[in-house]
């Protein structure tokens, strides 16, 4: 038996694209808000990219079954949607927005000093959310839309 290839968007440096929108996020002390909103592009299409390669790789594996293809789309779209964007994107929004006020009212640091400190912040939390946020997303995919077409677990794969 060969050795299983590996995921392009799971398992190479393409999946540090997902990470594109909290980086936008930890930087918005310091950008222009065009900046943010193209990072949220760059992860909104590594999630789209990845729900297509599943679909792709669901229909090689299971050509006569179209549901596995949509429930491979879909929960992949899903699942990195929320583990990739939506849910990071806001924690180190929020992250960002309440060190940024903190430092403002706790400290005399001249505002480009404070915008510097809480994007060296919000960089800082990412690789800290990131297996806590994805334990989380398994866990409500898990309790929801996975019971609806019977996958627990990690989003379908072509096996």
């Amino acid at each position: 038996m060969g050795q299983e290839e590996p995921d392009l968007y799971r398992d190479t440096w393409v999946r540090y694209l997902g990470y594109a929108n909290e980086v936008g996020e930890s930087f918005r002390p310091l950008v222009p808000v065009p900046v943010v909103w193209a990072s949220y592009g760059v992860a909104t299409a590594y999630v789209t990219a990845d729900a297509i390669d599943k679909g792709r790789k669901a229909a090689a594996a299971h050509a006569q079954d179209p549901t596995r293809v949509g429930v491979a789309v879909v929960d992949t779209f899903v699942w990195q949607s929320l583990a990739s964007v939506a849910i990071p994107g806001f924690t180190i929004n929020r992250l960002c927005a309440a060190s940024l006020a903190l430092l403002g009212s706790l400290t005399r640091w001249p505002l480009p000093v404070r915008r510097w400190t809480t994007t060296a912040l919000g960089l800082a939390a990412i690789p800290l959310i990131i297996t806590p946020i994805d334990r989380t997303v398994d866990f409500l995919m898990d309790s929801s839309l996975r019971k609806l077409y019977g996958t627990p677990g990690e989003p379908p794969t072509s096996h």
